[in-house]
């Protein structure tokens, strides 16, 4: 019996493991929300990697509103254009800043900070 049971425990683990990786981004774990409307393009940035690639990124300052409505003023990069108008939920963490964004919708936006960004 115990034969089976160990190579089975570490089969689930394995696929557990997998599981969690493809489906959550480790940035956002222990970040705060703020949300915030994209106005105006980013500030293009041109710059080349450590292999020698050149590369594109665009620099967003915004200022972001938490659920209860508290203002943060943030700084973020993007590899494109973001949609003009667009509502992002920005992650951020108070050591490292903004780790991760998504595009939400209004509607998903909480009251007091959805209040702020009209």
């Amino acid at each position: 019996m115990k034969k089976l049971f160990i190579p089975g425990a570490i089969l689930v683990l394995i696929v557990g493991f997998i599981i969690f990786i493809q489906n959550v981004n480790i940035n956002r774990l222990g970040s705060d929300s703020y949300y915030v409307q994209i106005q105006g393009p980013g500030e293009k940035i041109e710059g080349k990697s450590d292999d020698g690639q050149d590369y594109v990124d665009y620099k967003y300052v915004l200022f972001g509103y938490d659920k209860k409505g508290n203002e943060k003023k943030l700084t973020f990069t993007a590899i494109k254009q973001l949609r003009q108008d667009a509502y992002l939920n920005l992650f951020v963490k108070e050591d490292k800043g903004v780790t991760s964004y998504q595009e939400v919708q209004l509607n998903e936006i909480p009251k007091k900070a959805k209040e702020k960004l009209k």
